[in-house]
């Protein structure tokens, strides 16, 4: 049986650990055998740097902010960690955290860590061997936007995490910060950005639902059983994680979904895994959503437009890094190239309201 399981590899240059500061701290916090500790990187994702710690026949992961980011309220360790803490008794696929340290002089910025999940991940591909009937498809999509259902409809407030964030005037405020953001870390000159901005602001709708979002929901934050690929283990990356308009969620996870017929360049910036035949539309899934929430979705295309906006002001962070030399890291070299794609689709669906 190939093994399609999720791996950690070799730690790319620029982005090691200090092992013996690790050591260190592992011993004085977590458990005396550290001698044969092992560290490895999973080598996907664009913003906070993930690792695999092996130590005392235990397998571990450590989160950490990338290095030579300055936009501190994106990789907030200790907020991470706390929404994990509270969560994971209330929704299982969120991972289970073990420490949280914020004393910089171990690894040069805070970190945490958590248990490891063992699972597969649809990224680009799939994974060598996974072969998925058009029958399973149509499941393992209905399961991902039923996990999301489960989600939202989590009693945040009995969870302990009420003060989470202010759902009242969140979608304005995103709105806004996300331009923000993208003038701060401009570095070419897009077609439609200021164009898209203003139809945000004069298109804003009124919120209808409000829950814990995760805002950033797609197939690569989502860990599958390897033994029934359509069952949710875990899902990854809760750094953005709120209290908020549950569309914006439901539109990000439409944002990183791709159609069949959707423009080619488009298509080259995001995984195609969703076209495999079987899978549920974009259209679908909101049919879907509403039918299982009742939440009036007539405004979708403006989530969509956000979303698709939201997601290229996030690459075009990450690529200004680049830029700037902040990180020596090559998969960020091609990131304009998905940025404009991201912000053509953006102005397509606000100018024809189609999702």
């Amino acid at each position: 049986m190939p093994d399609l399981l999720d791996h950690a590899a070799t730690i790319r240059p620029g982005e090691e650990l200090d092992v013996d500061r690790l050591r260190v701290y592992l011993r004085a916090h977590l458990t005396n055998d550290t001698s044969a500790i092992s560290v490895s990187q999973f080598p996907a994702g664009h913003s906070n740097l993930t690792y695999l710690l092996g130590c005392g026949g235990r397998k571990i992961v450590l989160r950490r902010p990338p290095f030579g980011s300055t936009v501190k309220s994106a990789h907030d360790m200790g907020r991470e960690f706390r929404v994990l803490s509270k969560l994971h008794a209330v929704y299982a696929p969120a991972p289970e955290v073990i420490l949280y340290c914020e004393d910089q002089s171990i690894l040069g910025a805070p970190f945490y860590l958590m248990e490891h999940i063992e699972g597969v991940i649809l990224r680009e591909h799939l994974p060598h061997g996974l072969v998925l009937s058009s029958e399973t498809a149509k499941e393992l999509s209905e399961s991902f936007l039923d996990n999301l259902v489960t989600l939202h409809r989590v009693d945040y407030v009995s969870a302990g995490l009420g003060d989470l964030g202010r759902p009242q005037g969140y979608l304005e405020r995103q709105v806004q910060g996300w331009t923000g953001r993208y003038a701060a870390a401009k570095t070419h000159e897009y077609s439609h950005v200021e164009a898209i901005a203003r139809w945000m602001e004069q298109h804003l709708p009124e919120s209808h639902a409000v829950s814990l979002v995760h805002n950033d929901y797609k197939y690569d934050n989502v860990l599958l059983d390897s033994e029934d690929i359509t069952r949710i283990k875990g899902l990854l990356d809760w750094e953005m994680c709120t209290i908020g308009d549950s569309l914006t969620d439901l539109g990000m996870a439409l944002a990183y979904w791709v159609d069949p017929n959707d423009p080619a360049a488009l298509q080259q910036s995001i995984s195609t895994v969703t076209t495999l035949p079987g899978s549920l539309t974009r259209a679908a899934l909101v049919e879907r959503y509403a039918e299982q929430t009742s939440t009036d979705v007539s405004a979708i295309a403006f989530y969509l437009t956000f979303a698709r906006f939201k997601l290229a002001v996030i690459l075009q962070q990450i690529y200004f890094r680049f830029h700037q030399g902040m990180t020596k890291d090559l998969r960020f070299a091609a990131l304009p190239a998905k940025v404009e794609a991201l912000l053509e689709g953006a102005w397509l669906c606000a100018q024809t309201g189609q999702i």
